[in-house]
C-alpha cells in the first residue's frame, strides 16, 4: 500500500504516519519497494507463521504423548516453514533401542515419512521449489533419489491418506506419517509414530498407521 492509501486506513495524517513507517522499515518490520509503496517484511510473515505453528504444537501435544504411550515408540509432530519441514515436537520412548527424533530438526520432504506426506499435499511450484531446496539426497540405499518415482510415492501417499519411511531415512527404522489439515484445509503439519523394524509385525504395521491417522483426523477437528 502506498503512504496515501495507509493514511486513509488509518484516519492518520501523512506526515506523521511517514515518521512512523521510516521507523518501521529500519526495525525491518516493513519494506519500501521501488513504487514508493510499502509491504511486511520476511521478518514479519514469518512471526506469523511461528504463531500458527505454536498453535497447531499447543493442540497437538496431549495426542502425541497418548499416541507416544499407547505404542511405547516415538511419535513426531513437524511444520512446513516456506520451504522447509522441521520437527516441533516430540515424545520419546524409553526403549534401549528406539528411533530417535528432536524437536529443531529439519527433515527431508523426500525420505521421511512426515516430509512425504507434507509434500503430498502442495501445490507443484511449492514442491519443487522445496526439493531444489533440500535436493534429493540419498540417506540410505532405500531413499528416493529420482524425480518420477518420488511423483508416484507422493500421489500414492495422498491417495491412501498416509506415508510410509522404510529405512529410507535410517536403516533399521520405520516410520508412518498423516496429515494435518488446517481451518483453511491446508497440510502444513503432519503427525508420526516412528519404530525399529524389529519390534514390527504385519498387527503391528496396521495398528500403526491406523492410529497415525485417526489421532492425525483428531487434532485436523480440533484446529478447526
Amino acid at each position: 500500500m502506498s503512504l496515501k492509501e495507509l493514511s486513509q486506513a488509518t484516519g492518520q495524517p501523512e506526515s506523521s504516519l511517514y515518521r512512523t513507517l521510516t521507523t518501521l522499515q529500519k526495525r525491518d518490520y516493513l519494506l519500501q519497494n521501488r513504487n514508493g509503496t510499502y509491504q511486511l517484511t520476511t521478518k514479519v510473515l514469518q512471526g506469523r507463521m511461528y504463531e500458527k505453528a505454536e498453535r497447531v504444537k499447543s493442540v497437538a501435544r496431549p495426542y502425541l504423548e497418548e499416541l507416544g504411550r499407547r505404542f511405547d515408540e516415538t511419535a513426531s509432530l513437524a511444520y512446513l516453514f516456506t520451504d522447509y519441514i522441521q520437527v516441533l515436537d516430540t515424545v520419546e520412548t524409553f526403549h534401549p533401542i528406539r528411533v530417535t527424533n528432536r524437536a529443531g530438526r529439519i527433515i527431508p520432504p523426500h525420505c521421511s515419512s512426515m516430509g512425504k506426506i507434507i509434500l503430498s499435499y502442495q501445490t507443484n511450484d511449492i514442491a519443487d521449489r522445496m526439493l531444489e531446496t533440500y535436493g534429493l539426497v540419498r540417506r540410505t540405499q532405500h531413499s528416493i533419489s529420482d524425480r518420477q518415482a518420488l511423483r508416484e510415492e507422493m500421489e500414492r501417499s495422498k491417495s491412501a491418506g498416509y506415508s510410509v519411511d522404510r529405512e529410507e531415512s535410517m536403516l533399521g527404522g520405520t516410520c508412518y506419517g498423516a496429515p494435518i489439515f488446517t481451518a483453511s484445509g491446508a497440510v502444513v503439519a503432519a503427525l508420526s509414530v516412528s519404530t525399529p523394524i524389529q519390534r514390527l509385525t504385519p498387527e503391528r504395521e496396521v495398528e500403526i498407521r491406523d492410529a497415525v491417522m485417526s489421532v492425525a483426523a483428531q487434532i485436523s477437528a480440533a484446529l478447526r
